[in-house]
């Protein structure tokens, strides 16, 4: 069973780390869909205004909260004509599970057993999670077991922030000037939206926001959503016989049509696409779906959503009455394409890692960052791994050992820069 990784630099920068981790989790910034403003809740602007106040402690003059969420900052060079480079990490959380009322419990040199945590009978097995069977020894935090953790992206936040504070008090250190951005919405898919990349002035950039040590990722899923709308016949239900097309009972009848022995995420692995029913919502009059679709290649995502529509055209027609709209938005491409074109992004970390001892693990996402959609918009962006582990769920947890070996890796990655 492999050691938690140490170095003098993650060592230096652990205990920061978790007292910053502890308490941005406990900030509640769950994003929420169909967001009428940026950021979607008032609860990342919270966050957003606390991280302001702490860059501006650690001396990072401009740091600023701008008018759509997104905080900005930047730590000057330490060596003239390096170029600029951005570190990402998003403050919302998923709304897939419970976020409010975080309450935090640090398990230190974990034994390798079950965990059992004290609310709603939530365990941390590792017999159900392979990644935790590997972590003895390792100090891990989870919530209480009613909520999600906020690893997913918190403990990215927390890694940059314990980073600047040992860059600001190592000057001797190499670095080239490092431009910050703290996203909202990134789990709604708006991370990107409203950032300001001309502002932002980096050559290119990294998201911290995958998982296992090690993680490097420059291929993502590419993704869409559809929104299907059935529109039904309502009818005093005494008086429905012969009358009633009930818009929640085709929708039902819908989703059930749907593969459910392959393309589902539960079904699906590796390079495997999928359509996911996220949402489904209704009265006999009207009903909604929300899928998502995703899938690494565009023509594979482009045959599942002729599936999804087919299969919605042809439960409707089996409903007299009934009628169907059909609408499709992409959400993100996939990076590798844009990011292939500047291959010194990702050789620039692969180096890092390996002066911090670290063995990078490419492995494409199968999700999507900030980094897709930045990526395409013209700033490559790719993805490496912050600590955290069973995201978007109450069994969610990070290991302090990994994450300080993120905080380390972005001082190896300013040590590379510095010297292009």
């Amino acid at each position: 069973m492999p050691a938690p990784h140490t170095s003098d630099v993650a060592g230096a920068m652990a205990e920061d780390l978790l007292e910053r981790f502890l308490r941005y989790v406990q900030f509640d910034t769950q994003s929420r869909p169909d967001r009428e403003r940026s950021p979607s809740t008032p609860g990342q602007l919270e966050l957003g205004r606390q991280l302001v106040s702490e860059l501006l402690e650690l001396g990072l003059q401009d740091a600023q909260l701008d008018q759509h969420g997104y905080v900005y900052a930047t730590l000057e060079a330490t060596v003239a004509q390096a170029p600029v480079i951005g570190l990402i990490a998003h403050m919302d959380t998923s709304p897939d599970a419970p976020g409010e009322g975080v309450k935090p419990l640090v398990h230190r040199d974990y034994d390798g057993g079950v965990i059992e945590l004290p609310l709603r009978g939530t365990r941390l097995d590792p017999a159900q999670m392979p990644e935790l069977s590997l972590k003895r020894g390792h100090d891990l935090i989870s919530s209480s077991g009613d909520t999600l953790l906020g690893a997913d992206d918190k403990a990215g936040v927390a890694a940059i922030m314990a980073a600047l504070r040992y860059l600001r008090e190592h000057p001797q250190r190499p670095r080239p000037t490092l431009r910050v951005c703290f996203t909202p919405d990134e789990e709604i898919g708006e991370g990107a939206t409203l950032f300001d990349i001309e502002r932002f002035g980096a050559r290119c950039a990294y998201t911290l926001d995958g998982s296992d040590l090690g993680e490097l990722q420059d291929e993502s899923f590419s993704a869409l959503e559809a929104r299907i709308r059935i529109d039904g016949i309502a009818v005093h239900p005494g008086q429905a016989t012969g009358k009633m097309v009930s818009a929640l009972r085709v929708a039902a009848e819908l989703v059930a049509a749907l593969p459910s022995d392959r393309l589902t995420p539960e079904t699906s692995s590796d390079r495997e696409g999928f359509l996911h029913p996220v949402s489904l919502s209704g009265t006999a009059e009207l009903a909604e779906i929300r899928v998502i679709v995703r899938d690494f290649d565009e023509r594979e995502l482009e045959s599942h959503v002729a599936l999804l529509q087919r299969t919605a055209q042809d439960t409707v027609a089996r409903h007299p009455g009934a009628a169907l709209e059909f609408q499709t938005r992409v959400q993100y491409r996939n990076m590798r394409e844009f990011i292939a074109r500047d291959p010194e992004v990702v050789s620039a970390v692969e180096e890092a890692m390996a002066l911090e001892g670290i063995e990078p693990l490419r492995s494409p996402i199968r999700g999507g960052t900030d980094g897709s959609r930045l990526s395409e918009r013209g700033l490559p962006t790719p993805n490496i791994f912050d600590g955290g582990y069973e995201y978007h769920s109450v069994r969610e947890w990070a290991s302090l050992q990994d994450m300080a070996a993120a905080a380390a890796t972005i001082v190896r990655l300013a040590e590379v820069w510095a010297r292009a």
